[in-house]
């Protein structure tokens, strides 16, 4: 692997700030590896994480999936039960999935919880909640539209929050997408976040964004050639 990162390094100068669409042939063009790369995007931002009022967090649905298959888990009873299995859901249940849990059980990518499913569902935050996957109503995943939340994330729903150092990294999908795919997904995710900007940011919001792949080197965006609309 590094030999042929190295090789790689000699033939792009990673010190260059390219388009995005560039960027993203640059990445299939000299992916390596022997499995099917994700491709990652890296977004700074002007913002202050350990400012409550400067928190950005939300969710994007990526136009073209995100190459990956999720599993769903859905913590609800009776009639909402039965939409979640139709919607698709891999797991359904209530307090008999709460115990499986507790026993170690974390064979799942999501959960979703119907409202008055959170009294119960509240006993796994110390499990759950570390591992990203506590259902939060403010991210859609705590809600009785059941069935829309289970499609949204079957179809490539993606979650994110910016970390302390002011960075948000998110999957655009899959070396083995069209470019235009991967560019599409790529401008939903900015749109996105353009759209959660706090209010008290000041200054230059999007500083910078990089583009990679699982294995492969970092590309830089030239933010002036960037069209986002």
């Amino acid at each position: 692997m590094g030999k042929k990162l190295e090789d790689i390094k000699k033939k792009i100068d990673l010190t260059k700030f390219v388009p995005l669409e560039e960027a993203i042939s640059i990445i299939k063009e000299n992916s390596f590896a022997k499995f099917d790369e994700t491709v990652d995007m890296a977004v700074n931002l002007g913002v202050n994480p350990k400012k409550s009022d400067q928190m950005v967090r939300g969710t994007v649905v990526l136009p073209n999936g995100t190459g990956k298959t999720v599993k769903v888990l859905v913590f609800a009873k009776g009639e909402k039960e039965k939409e979640a299995r139709e919607a698709g859901a891999d797991y359904v249940g209530a307090e008999d999935l709460v115990e499986k849990i507790q026993q170690g059980w974390l064979d799942f990518d999501k959960a979703v919880a119907t409202p008055d499913m959170m009294g119960v569902v509240g006993k796994l935050g110390k499990i759950l909640g570390p591992r990203g996957l506590m259902p939060n109503p403010k991210l859609g995943t705590v809600t009785f539209e059941i069935a829309k939340a289970v499609k949204e994330i079957k179809a490539g729903k993606v979650e994110y929050k910016v970390e302390k150092g002011g960075i948000v990294h998110l999957p655009i999908g899959k070396v083995s997408f069209e470019k235009e795919k991967l560019l599409e997904n790529a401008i939903a995710v900015l749109k996105s976040i353009i759209k959660a900007k706090p209010p008290t940011s000041k200054g230059k919001y999007i500083r910078r964004i990089t583009v990679s792949s699982t294995m492969g080197l970092g590309i830089k965006i030239d933010l002036q050639k960037l069209k986002v609309s």
